[in-house]
């Protein structure tokens, strides 16, 4: 299934009436932006075929060399290998006279683990396609170490010309393992990667400690020398380094802005990677926009933190001075664009998510009726929903409605081994049996690089479950009523690769929705990593959805979407915020507490030392923070949701 999942349009560029040069007005490359993954990879394969196409139409009657394309590796083009591949099956393409050089590899790695570039790019691409075995170049990252500099000379000697090379970016900037602070005049070479680097990679090595110190990278000459590049981006993760590499100055720091010197090329984006971009983040500074009540919130929200002032205070002045002119041109005063907005912002703010039972609800979020309402919120991983609306969450449960939760993942591979042993420690120590020596007798028979054996990942899966039935026990909620455990099996492959979303995954949720047939559906709107697990489980609600969209309930149901522990919804977006006091944060946090395996020892934890609970509280009261400072009373923290239908 693809990555279609996008959110609804309100306002914004009207970019079709516009001259092109007034779109690209800030870009220094010029850059595609696409609704979902799915149509810039549909834009992306159309390239390619029509490039190994037209190559061969010009040379049909020589003995031309094949058509060389440059590839990645990595998340970034899964979605375009798989189009790629279902082209070929269908007839479209060929690739028998097609030469493919791979960007980058690790150092050292056999090509049959599967964490290897060489490996994968096998596994996703070209094994399902006519390539010839001669025309596939991937660097080998076993060539010994007195060899090697050698061996990469002739890796970029044998790149004479790629005619199309296809790239991601990392968030770092950088292309290949060209990491920041590379020569402009790099050729193949090994590199050492930085800690960072490392880090990202770790979840696929099972660990830090397993994860290679060196890499096999073409160089950024070597990259330049291509005939034509196209630069390819999803998910808002990318955001703020699509902008740097776009619109930002040519650094070092930042390998990718070195393609700004290079005569054809293009960056390819979804609308979340592309959302810091200028004509995204501010399009009024580019051209003449649609106007709607809430791309007008936007608009005032971003001027708001440009003057620096509150809603009510803005004057004629900074609209003209900062480029909102068109807005006051709309038929509304100055002072009236203020309170409209701030009434506007004000009326999201509601203490009652499932609504306020007799009440006037004209002007509230969510409707007074019916009262109580069933809900069912879609956590992807065992805490999501204590992390992301533990506070709305308690308040649904405490105000009486029907909440069910649903925990679309096992998330076992996120326990780390020691946990498992302390749990059945704790379980010998209590005398409900021992299982110690044969806990400990399967972690040491892990293989590395290989997917965790089955009888393990069923204890992590277990302790997980427990904890989330006691943090739900801790505010009210049955666990053995209203807790769900789907166990999605795009999931359950046993190692931080996972399978494609298919409809048994949808199936699953189907049951569930016409079992409870809610009234309020919550689910996770990340952005971020087209391929991570929230936005999967987000594409397998909404495919769903989608399925029981004509059923007589539906036509009384909503959903909204929350965000996870790192980022928050832009206050211009938001349909619905609950304010949470300090009680109910506490109690919040003693909810992500019951979270045990994920604290401090986390294995996969990222770049952010903070545990779950500081994220979260720092998200809503930042998000308290500047609903004060825009004018709005002021609360000790809020979550805040989008209403998606």
């Amino acid at each position: 299934m693809n990555n279609k999942y996008s959110l609804p349009k309100d306002g914004g560029l009207i970019a079709e009436s516009a001259p092109r040069d007034i779109i690209h007005r800030y870009e220094k490359i010029l850059t595609r932006v696409y609704e979902n993954e799915n149509q810039g990879v549909q834009y992306v394969a159309d390239t390619i075929v029509e490039a190994i196409r037209g190559y061969a139409g010009a040379h049909a009657d020589e003995q031309a060399r094949p058509f060389v394309l440059g590839l990645t590796t990595g998340r970034t083009p899964l979605e375009l290998y798989a189009e790629l591949v279902k082209r070929h099956k269908e007839g479209a393409v060929s690739f028998r006279d097609v030469a493919v050089y791979s960007l980058d590899e690790f150092y050292p790695i056999d090509s049959t683990e599967q964490q290897s570039r060489n490996y994968r790019i096998h596994e996703d691409f070209l094994n399902h396609i006519d390539i010839r075995p001669e025309n596939i170049h991937i660097p080998d990252g076993t060539i010994p170490a007195e060899r090697i500099s050698e061996y990469c000379a002739a890796y970029d000697r044998a790149i004479e010309k790629i005619d199309l090379m296809i790239m991601g970016v990392g968030e770092d900037g950088q292309i290949g393992f060209n990491e920041p602070g590379s020569y402009v005049k790099s050729r193949t070479r090994l590199v050492q990667l930085t800690h960072n680097t490392r880090k990202v990679q770790s979840g696929a090595f099972f660990g830090l400690e397993n994860t290679p110190k060196m890499a096999i990278t073409m160089g950024i000459d070597t990259i330049m020398r291509a005939k034509r590049i196209i630069l390819m981006a999803w998910g808002e993760d990318k955001a703020r380094i699509v902008q740097r590499v776009v619109e930002g100055e040519i650094a070092g720091q930042v390998p990718a802005s070195y393609l700004q010197a290079h005569a054809d090329i293009e960056v390819v984006v979804d609308e979340n990677a592309a959302q810091l971009l200028t004509r995204e983040q501010a399009p009024w500074l580019v051209g003449p926009c649609r106007w709607t009540p809430k791309f007008i919130r936007k608009a005032v929200v971003w001027l708001c933190g440009v003057v620096d002032k509150p809603i009510l205070k803005l004057t004629y002045k900074d609209y003209i001075e900062n480029s909102l002119g068109e807005l006051l041109e709309q038929g509304r005063t100055f002072d009236r664009i203020n309170i409209d907005v701030f009434n506007d912002l004000q009326h999201t703010i509601s203490g009652w998510p499932g609504g306020k039972p007799n009440a006037d609800d004209s002007t509230r979020p969510v409707p007074s009726t019916p009262y109580p309402k069933r809900v069912v919120i879609f956590s992807p991983h065992p805490d999501d929903d204590v992390i992301s609306m533990g506070g709305t969450f308690i308040r649904l449960v405490q105000q009486g409605h029907d909440v069910h939760v649903a925990y679309e993942t096992s998330g076992n591979v996120a326990v780390h081994d020691d946990v498992v042993l302390q749990h059945l420690d704790t379980a010998r120590e209590l005398g409900f049996g021992d299982r110690f020596d044969e806990g400990k007798a399967i972690i040491a028979g892990k293989k590395k690089g290989e997917p965790e054996p089955r009888a393990l990942l069923d204890l992590k899966g277990a302790i997980r479950r427990a904890e989330a039935r006691a943090a739900v026990r801790s505010f009210g909620l049955n666990p053995d009523t209203n807790a769900h455990f789907l166990n999605l099996p795009f999931y359950e492959t046993g190692g931080i690769k996972k399978g494609q979303l298919t409809q048994a995954d949808v199936d699953i949720i189907v049951d569930l929705l016409r079992k409870v047939k809610p009234q309020q559906i919550y689910a996770a709107g990340d952005l971020a990593d087209p391929h991570g697990t929230h936005r999967v489980c987000t594409e397998a609600v909404l495919a769903a959805v989608d399925v029981v969209k004509d059923e007589e309930w539906m036509k009384d149901c909503h959903l909204w979407l929350y965000r996870g522990a790192w980022m928050e919804w832009d206050l211009g977006m938001v349909d619905m915020a609950v304010p949470l006091s300090p009680d109910e944060l506490i109690m919040k946090r003693h909810a992500i507490y019951r979270h045990l395996s994920q604290k401090d020892i986390v294995p996969f934890p990222g770049s952010d030392p903070r545990e779950f609970w500081q994220r979260a509280e720092e998200r809503t009261q930042n998000t308290a923070h500047l609903y004060d400072k825009l004018g709005m009373a002021e609360y000790q923290a809020i979550e805040v949701f989008v209403r998606m239908f």
